[in-house]
C-alpha cells in the first residue's frame, strides 16, 4: 500500500505532528465550549485521546508503516477508545450525548491530523 506522508521526516517528528494535531483539536473544542482553557479540562480531554491514539499507533505500527491503512486503523480504534476512556473517567458512560461527542471527535480529529500532515508535507517541498 502506498506510503502516506512523512517519508522524509523522522518517526519522532511524525509522532509530534499527530500529537500536536490532536492537542490542537482538543484545545479548539474546549475553548469553543467553555470560552477558556482550564488545565483540568485539557487533561480530561487530551490525555485519553492522546494515550489511546498512540496505543493504537503502536498496535497498528503507524509510524513504521506510514500507510493509509495504518493511519485509518489507528484513527478508527484510537479515537473511539480515547472517547470511551474519557467518558468512563468522567462518569459519563450512560449519557446519550457521548455519541454526539464521539461522532464530532471522529470527524474533526481526522481533519486535524490530515491537515497537519498536509501542511508539513507542503512545507517540506
Amino acid at each position: 500500500m502506498r506510503r502516506f506522508a512523512f517519508p522524509t521526516v523522522s518517526t519522532w517528528v511524525a509522532v509530534a505532528i499527530d500529537g500536536s494535531a490532536i492537542l490542537a483539536f482538543t484545545i479548539v473544542g474546549i475553548v469553543s465550549h467553555r470560552g477558556a482553557l482550564p488545565a483540568s479540562a485539557l487533561a480530561e480531554d487530551a490525555l485519553p485521546l492522546l494515550g489511546a491514539w498512540f496505543a493504537a499507533a503502536v498496535a497498528f505500527r503507524l509510524y513504521e508503516r506510514r500507510t493509509w491503512r495504518a493511519l485509518l486503523l489507528t484513527w478508527a480504534v484510537g479515537i473511539p477508545l480515547g472517547v470511551l476512556v474519557r467518558a468512563a473517567a468522567l462518569g459519563r458512560l450512560d449519557e446519550p450525548r457521548q455519541l454526539a461527542f464521539l461522532a464530532t471527535t471522529l470527524v474533526l480529529s481526522l481533519v486535524f491530523v490530515l491537515a497537519a500532515r498536509t501542511l508539513v508535507a507542503l512545507a517540506r517541498r
